[in-house]
């Protein structure tokens, strides 16, 4: 399919190539150009804008930063909405807050037009090694229409409901593996408090019933010079996250007191400077709470 892809950024530069490999001719865009060259020098074709990439695609992806930033390459003058063919699909895999892709969603309703949200579940790590996951909310046909695509970028794309109700899962899914990694680190510091090696402590979570594939590949980090220099996702980009299940929460009147206990330590993390790590350094703030140098 000729497919469009906007937002080349930490995950979309690793998506377009999947894509790619499947067969699919894809039409790119970012905000600076200088982060699509090595895409471009793959077969990617640059577009100048949004509506520009639209208008050469059946189906246009983006993963942007923030629901302002969805309603600024979706809806503007020059964006999706305003190139996008009679039948042509826009699929937004950023997480954003539900209600702001409801309400881009409607827009394009109201021009004939079928938004999808598709948050994609998963890091740099798991799209690599195609293992990564897609929710999707949104029309059941045109989910159909859009699961080929999808499923180059990675074999589980589910259908959750209507529009909105897949950012409202990944919030969930998010809100589950932060609670997972700020408990990791909790476990490891009291065993370390209590005299056993943090290597042994890793090794031992990590082949007990408590593991998972997040602390498979991100629970390693907190040993001695294991912290990638380039985080799978920093305090800042994590805590986006968590603010979005806590304001949902609120919302909705369901309670998420681990997620607020979770978000406070990414606080701590902000107050004793370490917030440019994986946010998995959060289990330096315990050995610190604990007294651990």
């Amino acid at each position: 399919m000729q497919v469009g892809f906007i937002g080349l950024g930490a995950m979309g530069a690793l998506i377009v190539p999947r894509l790619m490999a499947a067969g699919h001719r894809v039409t790119g865009w970012n905000r600076s150009r200088d982060k699509a060259a090595p895409l471009i020098d793959g077969g990617m074709t640059w577009a100048d804008s949004p509506r520009a990439v639209a208008e050469r695609s059946e189906i246009v992806l983006s993963i942007v930063t923030d629901g302002a930033a969805v309603r600024a390459v979706a809806l503007s003058d020059d964006g999706v909405l305003a190139g996008l063919q009679a039948n042509g699909i826009y699929a937004d895999m950023s997480t954003i807050n539900p209600d702001d892709s409801r309400a881009v969603a409607a827009e394009f309703a109201k021009a004939g037009r079928h938004m999808l949200d598709a948050p994609i579940s998963g890091s740099p790590v798991t799209v690599v090694g195609g293992n990564a996951s897609v929710m999707v909310g949104g029309d059941a046909a045109a989910f159909e229409r859009a699961k080929p695509v999808l499923l180059a970028i990675g074999p589980k794309v589910t259908h959750i409901g209507a529009n909105g109700l897949a950012c409202q899962m990944k919030i969930a899914v998010n809100l589950l593996l932060m609670v997972e990694v700020i408990a990791f680190g909790e476990a490891v510091a009291l065993a370390e408090k209590g005299g056993v090696a943090r290597a042994v402590a890793v090794d031992a979570i990590l082949k007990s019933v408590a593991a998972s594939p997040v602390l498979g590949y991100r629970g390693p980090f907190i040993l001695e010079g294991k912290m990638p220099d380039v985080p799978l996702a920093d305090v800042t980009l994590q805590q986006k996250d968590m603010l979005l299940a806590l304001d949902l929460g609120r919302r909705l009147g369901s309670p998420v007191p681990l997620a607020a206990a979770a978000n406070e330590m990414m606080n701590a993390c902000r107050g004793l400077g370490i917030d440019h790590k994986d946010f998995v350094a959060a289990h330096e703030v315990y050995r610190r709470l604990g007294g651990q140098s």
